[in-house]
């Protein structure tokens, strides 16, 4: 199991492509871009200009903060990725995509999406399930955007498809100011590591 830093210096955020149709998505990941850059926390994300990963970036930037982009090659083809990345590593694929996401952030935050950002964050619990990690995995709930999600982690105990504790593999937030303080505060006393048996 990789060890989770003792301060939080960088953040994988998963997030949409596009924006959404309401536009307290963007407003909140505008509003975690800044406060990333105020606290001289690197954003780690997918890349991409567009949509809300591209709007949070946008914000860290105009923060004075940095911003690692993870993007495969096949996407950066397509004139998508962020043209004004600190850093931008191009990769083959998007296995690898996740991985190098993985290795070069402190813990992980998702924000409103659609099917690649369930990927992404169900990839990321599954490792914590199995013991491969115990990073912070905070979830911003702007607007009830994740309830179905979270009452879904409560139904698959219920249901006897996860252990009782399961529902500690995420921390659920309402507000982008709480994301890093909930992210740090894990950091600093570890959350132990859920029943894994079969």
């Amino acid at each position: 199991m990789s060890e989770p830093a003792l301060k939080l210096t960088s953040l994988c955020v998963f997030c949409g492509s596009q924006a959404g149709t309401d536009p307290v998505y963007a407003a909140a990941a505008a509003a975690l871009g800044g406060e990333l850059a105020q606290r001289s926390i690197t954003l780690v994300f997918g890349g991409g200009r567009v949509g809300l990963m591209g709007v949070c970036a946008d914000n860290v930037l105009a923060g004075g903060g940095r911003i690692v982009g993870v993007i495969p090659t096949f996407l950066k083809d397509k004139e998508l990725a962020h043209p004004r990345a600190s850093e931008l590593v191009v990769v083959a694929d998007m296995h690898t995509r996740k991985r190098v996401m993985f290795e070069r952030s402190d813990a992980f935050c998702i924000l409103p999406g659609g099917v690649g950002t369930l990927d992404e964050m169900f990839e990321i619990v599954t490792w914590r399930q199995l013991h491969l990690h115990n990073k912070p995995i905070i979830v911003l709930n702007t607007a009830g955007y994740w309830d179905d999600l979270v009452a879904l982690f409560d139904r698959m105990i219920g249901a006897g498809f996860a252990h009782q504790g399961h529902e500690a593999l995420i921390t659920v937030v309402n507000d982008p100011k709480d994301v890093a303080p909930a992210a740090e505060a894990e950091l600093a006393a570890p959350k132990p590591p859920v029943l894994f048996k079969v």
